[in-house]
């Protein structure tokens, strides 16, 4: 499914990943890529840049990695999945929560119940189950631990433009209590 997605222009009918969106954003996600197929990554989908003009990397899928592979351990903000195997869901919950980045997480199952309750258990601003990356303007996103800077969206965004000002007024001391 990875590599029959459709990359190019957002604007153009029909495509499902468009350019990373800088120069030093597709270089790093580049050379976390190139970082994990020297420490051993298999690379079951995309794997390289596209060979045209822009800032076009295909979705990509990599096994093979663990933590201590930049591309597990750091945030890379760019169409890469590595692929990590695990015993069971406690196993998965404790090494999620063991990274100092906490933006965002999805879960995945056939029971959403049992997927909603693993995903109580997740340090991370924003979690989906079944999903990943939905956002409305009228829930909030931000990150936990070192993943992003405050709120955005909902009643959250109105808060980080305001200021919030403490005037405290000592109760008085009787002066017969002196």
């Amino acid at each position: 499914m990875a590599n029959a997605s459709k990359v190019g222009d957002g604007f153009e009918k029909g495509t499902q990943f468009g350019p990373i969106n800088n120069k030093m954003q597709f270089d790093r996600v580049k050379e976390l890529v190139e970082d994990a197929k020297r420490a051993g990554a298999i690379v079951h989908a995309g794997g390289q840049p596209l060979d045209r003009e822009g800032y076009f990397f295909p979705p990509t899928i990599l096994g093979g990695v663990a933590e201590g592979t930049r591309i597990v351990d750091e945030e890379q903000f760019g169409p890469v999945l590595p692929v990590i195997p695990f015993s069971d869901p406690a196993d998965a919950v404790a090494r999620a929560n063991a990274t100092e980045y906490g933006l965002g997480a999805s879960i995945w199952g056939n029971d959403v119940d049992t997927a909603s309750e693993i995903a109580q258990t997740l340090m991370a601003g924003s979690v989906w189950v079944n999903s990943h990356g939905t956002l409305s303007p009228d829930v909030p996103f931000g990150g936990m631990k070192e993943s992003g800077v405050g709120r955005q969206m909902g009643e959250c965004t109105l808060e980080g433009y305001t200021d919030v000002k403490v005037i405290r007024v000592p109760k008085m001391i009787p002066k017969s209590a002196l």
